[in-house]
């Protein structure tokens, strides 16, 4: 098999653009991808855009402004992990030598179609329930904090954590001010446990990625794992809260893909949507025991001068949360952390990192999809 590597990233700004075209949030994330990766474009040789709420037609329209035609090109929609979806098809797909360069795209427009939370299909369990993403969050945060004692200061601490490495993210959405533990607690209740300061925002974005062979170029970044489960059939008797055999199951492949321990990841990049969602995601990754997760921020571990940084983007919490777009977000700041490149929120080792997207609740199931992701710089 061909050694797949990352040889550019790009992203749009984060935020609220009701006003611009989705198509010009991609062209800008893949602009910079192309420059990043220093290639021509007609080096591409085939397209994958992950969206959940894009236009129909959305990847095509992409395809015509950047002047790139009759190259294989579709769309995945996997939920919150359609973009890391389509990266994990790219790097399979020059794995197996199918393509040579491999443009990726993840892009949404969440502001002009949702005021608020995301309303569940009606025919589903989760909707028929009442259960908006908040909701489901919101449940599987008060299991966990009546098995293992998880205190509110400990769930505020995420947020608090995240919206500080946000202040030094100039793509980030939430840039105003950093929280204290007691604000984040005493912002308005949105689903008990889960204040508003917990929740991140509804965006608009778009990042890109070129994947390729191996090309000799240092500064290239080795993909040493790329590993996607979907979810499984869940309700409330299983031992494990909602969400969390998904990531345990696509963490466990990508260490045995990659030859590593979750102790040998420098940098991590999350799904953080609400802060419960950073902390069991953290024990599913193997980072903590289970029942610890919640003590990762508060003891400095997870901070950006901790022993793994996570999340030093500022997160979903910070970054936003632009469905299509947000692993894409998530791999670009993993690539300029392992370059060095990261500016005021450069954290001190940087050899390995592993981006992590968890894909919705729909349908009874556990997510919609998981993709975990081992890079590592050459230098």
């Amino acid at each position: 098999m061909e050694q797949a590597m990352l040889w550019g990233v790009g992203t749009s700004a984060y935020g609220r653009f009701p006003d611009q075209r989705v198509e010009s949030l991609a062209w800008t994330a893949v602009a910079e991808a192309v420059r990043d990766a220093d290639i021509r474009p007609d080096a591409i040789d085939a397209i994958i855009v992950g969206s959940v709420f894009g236009p129909p037609g959305v990847a095509t329209r992409i395809q015509r402004g950047l002047g790139i035609s009759s190259v294989p090109m579709w769309t995945i929609e996997n939920a919150c992990a359609s973009g890391t979806s389509a990266y994990h098809e790219a790097v399979e797909a020059v794995r197996l030598g199918r393509f040579k360069c491999v443009l990726v795209l993840g892009v949404d427009q969440m502001s002009t179609l949702f005021s608020g939370a995301i309303v569940p299909e009606a025919t589903d369990p989760e909707g028929a329930s009442s259960l908006p993403l908040p909701g489901l969050y919101a449940l599987q945060a008060q299991r966990y904090v009546s098995e293992f004692g998880v205190t509110p200061e400990q769930l505020a601490a995420i947020a608090v954590k995240n919206k500080s490495n946000g202040m030094d993210n100039p793509r980030a959405q939430l840039r105003d001010t950093v929280p204290t533990i007691q604000e984040v607690l005493d912002s308005r209740m949105i689903a008990d446990p889960l204040t508003f300061l917990q929740c991140c925002p509804t965006s608009d974005g778009a990042g890109a990625a070129i994947v390729g062979g191996d090309r000799g170029n240092p500064d290239d970044l080795r993909i040493e794992a790329s590993a996607m489960v979907s979810g499984a059939l869940w309700d409330q008797r299983s031992e494990d809260v909602w969400g969390f055999a998904s990531v345990a199951r696509a963490a466990q492949k990508a260490y045995a893909q990659a030859g590593r321990s979750p102790q040998e990841i420098d940098v991590l990049e999350v799904h953080d949507a609400f802060t419960i969602g950073e902390i069991l995601t953290l024990e599913a990754l193997g980072i903590a025991p289970r029942g610890k997760g919640a003590e990762l921020a508060p003891s400095g571990h997870t901070t950006r001068d901790g022993v793994q940084p996570v999340n030093p983007s500022g997160g979903l919490l910070s970054r936003g949360h632009p469905l299509g777009a947000t692993g894409m977000a998530q791999l670009a700041e993993i690539a300029w952390q392992l370059r060095g490149q990261a500016g005021a929120r450069q954290v001190d080792r940087h050899r390995v990192g592993l981006v992590e997207t968890m894909g919705g609740g729909a349908a009874g199931m556990d997510g919609n999809a998981c993709v975990v992701t081992i890079l590592s710089a050459q230098a």
